[in-house]
């Protein structure tokens, strides 16, 4: 499957309305992909990332109603993703995070991660383990990032990002009086104010862009 960038499906999707079928088989690359992603990974650790290898998950299809969201998933090389334009439909999860004023999570990311070092970004996101249902994912990596539990939260959209990944993008909303607790994984951390046309100079446009899209009608 081609994706193309920016919004693929758009929902929302209760997380029991995300059905997934894995395929046993992992995805191939080619040589050149994988001596790509053997330099990339080697790059990341220079730079003293404990990031490690392994089998993560990509996109291989999926079907989208107002009902429902259905995904076929393959087991891939996670190093894949580090490959600048060929990431191969390697599928991520982003949770953006909420307060009840409608303010927004970010947090600046440690120069040592693998995307958006040094950068800041909204919410908690990672790859999606083998057998794991994306849209559980997203409250794993809610609570490793930032040590907390949502009220709720609904699976948002299916977005394309140039680089060929793919990101399952969810909204989560945080219980009245929840604190948040950041881990290694970022070295500072804000809320941002509920509309994106007061948000700071630091916040990049693809930001704005998906928060604003997201939150469009409230």
């Amino acid at each position: 499957m081609s994706v193309t960038t920016g919004l693929i499906a758009r929902g929302p999707w209760d997380p029991s309305r995300v059905d997934v079928a894995w395929q046993p088989d992992p995805f191939e690359p080619s040589q050149s992909a994988i001596e790509a992603a053997d330099q990339a990974l080697a790059e990341l650790r220079q730079r003293g990332s404990p990031s490690h290898d392994g089998l993560a998950a990509r996109l291989v299809s999926f079907q989208a109603d107002s009902e429902k969201l259905q995904l076929q998933l393959q087991p891939a090389r996670w190093a894949l993703r580090l490959i600048e334009d060929d990431i191969s439909n390697s599928l991520s999860v982003l949770c953006l995070v909420r307060r009840l004023d409608r303010r927004w999570l970010a947090g600046r990311r440690a120069e040592w991660l693998a995307t958006w070092a040094g950068r800041w970004a909204l919410g908690a996101g990672g790859a999606v383990e083998v057998d794991e249902n994306p849209a559980e994912a997203m409250t794993r990596e809610l609570q490793e990032e930032w040590s907390v539990v949502p009220e709720r939260y609904t699976v948002e959209a299916l977005v394309g990002v140039p680089s060929g990944m793919v990101l399952l993008v969810g909204m989560a909303w945080l219980p009245d009086g929840a604190s948040v607790t950041p881990d290694a994984e970022h070295d500072e951390y804000a809320w941002w104010p509920a509309s994106t046309d007061d948000w700071p100079p630091e916040a990049d446009g693809p930001l704005r862009t998906l928060a604003a899209t997201l939150s469009a009608g409230e």
